[in-house]
């Protein structure tokens, strides 16, 4: 048992401490220190951006990232450290120094002049995302009200790229109307989650350059930087390629896609997922069993469900439809699902241990190498949410 008193004395050793107060005031100290040398670091950073652009170089190297977590890991082990608070600290400082070289490298992208740009549906959130993301690359903005035709007249001719950012339900229509407004040297794009129909009816709407453009992340989000753009060639390599080295400038990741490509893809990363949100908040909200009652008893994995279901029904239902209904392979994910689930039923009601095990080596195999990466990753994930949780 240590000695009560003003100096308390530690199990492994007979050195007294020093009280609380100095203790704490050492504390304070050292979190200074480590503040100055992260602003050093950033500095250093600074010098990374600059060397990054004059070399027209992406701003993630996920391969320098990769080594940089490996090597703090396992110098953290030398020094007695644990490896995953480490590499949870220095993710967070990679994620700061990737946001710092992004704003850092706002001006214009690729060579040549600056441009006219008009998005169709600016005020909307997306909207005001490509306003500001085209604007920090130094290009002039205008937006342009779904309603007002006449200014449709007058902006849409004299404007270098037309951004049709518009819901999904109207956007073929948008697009016939605009389209022969359109100069043949211009730019004719779109953002929405669908890109078959659209891109077709730009190429026939219109003589302009098109590309089908899909950004991959919500107008919520915090930072542009890492997000992925999914682009789908229309006409006009010139305009494509200018697109694209613009969205590079600003820290996008680009995904070159045929627009059936796209679509095939976003069944299972919007349709399936979104439809499995919305079966399991629609099965939680019919087993009349008040939520905080769950909560009281919730582990990690829940916890990231109901957080996950939660956020997509706090959106706008109007999004979501015309996603998932639109897309042309809704029927057959749809139906898969509901086949595995029907399966899955049948195995927990038989108690069929055998057939459960088979159904784990299947989707195993098919998963593969992944397990690995995604029990790394989750647990990462897990660790921070519970963290979060508690306080």
């Amino acid at each position: 048992m240590g000695k009560c008193g003003k100096h308390a004395r530690v199990s492994d050793s007979d050195k007294p401490l020093p009280p609380l107060p100095e203790l704490r005031a050492q504390l304070d100290e050292l979190d200074r220190q480590v503040l100055e040398l992260l602003a050093r670091r950033m500095e250093i950073v600074s010098g990374v951006a600059r060397l990054k652009r004059a070399e027209n170089k992406e701003i993630r190297d996920s391969n320098r990232e990769q080594q940089l977590l490996a090597s703090r890991r396992a110098f953290a082990v030398k020094l007695g450290l644990d490896p995953e608070s480490v590499e949870s600290i220095y993710r967070q400082i990679l994620i700061s120094s990737r946001d710092h070289q992004a704003a850092m490298n706002r001006g214009p992208g690729p060579e040549g002049p600056k441009r006219s740009i008009l998005i169709v549906g600016g005020a909307g959130a997306m909207g005001g995302v490509l306003s500001q993301l085209f604007q920090d690359l130094g290009h002039t903005v205008q937006s342009l009200d779904l309603d007002n035709k006449q200014s449709a007249q007058e902006l849409v001719p004299t404007a270098d790229v037309v951004v049709i950012s518009v819901p999904i339900a109207v956007t073929e229509s948008v697009i016939r109307a605009l389209g022969p407004l359109v100069r043949p040297d211009a730019l004719l794009m779109d953002v929405t989650s669908i890109k078959s129909a659209p891109l077709q009816a730009m190429l026939d709407a219109s003589r302009a350059s098109v590309v089908g453009a899909h950004p991959m992340f919500g107008p919520g989000s915090a930072s542009l930087n890492g997000q992925r753009v999914v682009l789908c060639r229309g006409r006009g390599d010139a305009w494509h390629d200018w697109l694209a080295a613009s969205l590079r400038a600003r820290g996008l990741v680009i995904t070159e896609a045929s627009a059936a490509e796209h679509d095939r893809a976003m069944s299972l990363v919007q349709v399936l997922t979104h439809f499995q949100t919305q079966v399991f908040g629609l099965a939680l909200a019919r087993t009349g069993i008040p939520l905080e009652s769950s909560r009281r008893f919730t582990s990690p994995a829940y916890l990231m469900e109901l957080y996950v279901a939660a956020r997509h029904f706090a959106q706008a239902s109007d999004l979501y439809g015309p996603i998932e209904m639109r897309n042309p392979a809704t029927a057959e994910v749809t139906a898969q699902f509901q086949r595995a689930a029907r399966e899955i039923a049948e195995i927990l009601e038989s108690h069929d241990q055998q057939r459960f095990d088979a159904v784990f080596q299947e989707v195993r195999a098919f998963f593969g190498d992944f397990a690995q990466e995604a029990t790394e990753e989750s647990r990462f994930l897990i660790d921070r949410l519970v963290e979060r949780s508690m306080t």
